[in-house]
């Protein structure tokens, strides 16, 4: 996933998981990687702002992580292919199972083409806590999240509180922030960011990892031979 994991990051993360997709080639996997990430049941301002944020990231050449779940999830997964980008899901489910079921062929097109990864084994049972793990998982995976739609109980709220844990950075959009849900001025306590505009992301840029060129141009060339 990157470099050796602290003792915090390697208490907490999976012993094992299950990966298919080119991008495995890869190791450690090439950086940065943002999660974006949010409500299974967004609204137009939402999805447009999901939307712009995940052209912007690309054409920062950032590998967007989500969760493959319905709403903001698939929103960003889809983005990122459309504008050329690299993508990566991490399963609340084992890989041969589709959650939810329209997303069957994109979750088979990004095994093929960019990277799925679950933490639990084939033929495993399928709870709601899972998503809860995945979400934690996606925290650790990432070197930041940015929360774009959710509300007073949604299920990024474990994977907000694993980033700020590993002291990630954690960015909620101004969507979320004018809503105000309770769990919001918890988090900003503890460093979380509020992200006004999709199209200024120089605070988070900056807290990025970075390749050197010469690195981003080859491991940029393998992937795609």
């Amino acid at each position: 996933m990157g470099s050796t994991l602290n003792e915090y990051e390697a208490k907490y993360a999976p012993k094992r998981l299950q990966v298919v997709g080119k991008i495995q080639e890869l190791v450690p996997l090439p950086v940065p990687r943002v999660s974006v990430v949010g409500t299974r049941q967004p609204t137009d301002e939402g999805i447009a702002f999901a939307r712009r944020l995940v052209e912007n990231l690309v054409r920062e050449r950032v590998i967007i992580v989500s969760g493959l779940a319905r709403g903001i999830d698939t929103v960003a997964h889809r983005t990122a292919l459309e504008k050329g980008g690299r993508t990566i899901a991490v399963l609340g489910t084992p890989l041969d199972r589709f959650y939810p079921p329209e997303n069957r062929e994109l979750q088979l097109m990004l095994m093929r083409e960019h990277l799925v990864i679950s933490q639990f084994p084939i033929g495993s049972p399928v709870t709601r806590k899972n998503f809860v793990l995945r979400n934690r998982t996606m925290a650790l995976i990432s070197n930041a999240t940015v929360i774009v739609e959710a509300g007073e109980k949604s299920g990024v709220i474990s994977q907000a509180w694993e980033s700020i844990r590993l002291n990630r950075p954690l960015f909620v959009s101004r969507l979320v922030e004018s809503r105000r849900p309770s769990w919001v001025d918890e988090l900003m306590k503890y460093g979380a960011m509020v992200l006004q505009d999709p199209d200024e992301l120089d605070e988070l840029l900056d807290l990025l990892p970075w390749m050197s060129p010469q690195e981003l141009v080859r491991q940029l060339t393998s992937l795609n031979h």
